[in-house]
């Protein structure tokens, strides 16, 4: 490849419409990658190792936390999540771009990491749209909604780590200046250099 890829992160609310979004961008544009998790938990029928997930042990586990092999991690009930290091370099390197689909503790965590990484937060028009896609969804109790409300207000506020935010007021607009930050991206000083070089050695 002529250069790296890039690390991007998307970060958003429940039910403000992120997966919805990221389907979208796999199907129009290649050379992208999305981030598999390792987890300690047993596989859900239906899962495929290493496109859902990479299932391992806790030793494993805990070994990788040894060798500091992730960027971040946490611990959802029994079961241990974490992003691999190794892989994400590895994807970068063959110049793919990676999507991480993240909260703001891990986008923070990447960041720190990965200065470069490129943090985008997807935003809800505002709490009552919110509530009634939550509502729409069907998957959850009042109290439950009521969580995630009060934990998107969290989120939402840390809004001003992130290098773009979009709205996603009406889909097909919030889908257009989302798929644009990765193209734009890919049209960068940084990652035409070689190319550049290429053209004036034709001089």
């Amino acid at each position: 490849m002529d250069c790296k890829g890039d690390i991007f992160v998307l970060s958003a609310p429940s039910g403000a419409g992120k997966s919805t979004l990221i389907r979208r961008l796999f199907d129009d544009l290649d050379r992208l990658s999305f981030s598999v998790s390792f987890t300690t938990r047993l596989p859900r029928e239906g899962e495929v190792e290493g496109l859902d997930y990479f299932f391992i042990d806790d030793a494993t586990f805990d070994g990788m936390l040894a060798q500091n092999g992730f960027v971040e991690w946490t611990q959802v009930y029994q079961n241990r999540y974490g992003t691999g290091k190794a892989w994400i370099q590895s994807q970068i390197d063959e110049g793919f771009d990676v999507l991480l689909d993240l909260e703001t503790d891990g986008a923070k965590n990447i960041r720190e990491i990965f200065p470069e990484a490129i943090l985008i937060f997807l935003l809800p028009p505002s709490a009552q749209s919110l509530t009634d896609r939550l509502i729409g969804r069907g998957k959850d109790t009042e109290e439950q909604i009521n969580i995630r409300l009060n934990h998107a207000k969290h989120e939402l506020e840390c809004w001003d780590m992130y290098d773009y935010l979009v709205l996603n007021e009406d889909l097909e607009s919030a889908y257009l200046d989302f798929k644009s930050i990765f193209i734009s991206n890919r049209s960068a000083k940084k990652r035409m250099a070689r190319t550049v070089q290429k053209v004036l050695a034709t001089f």
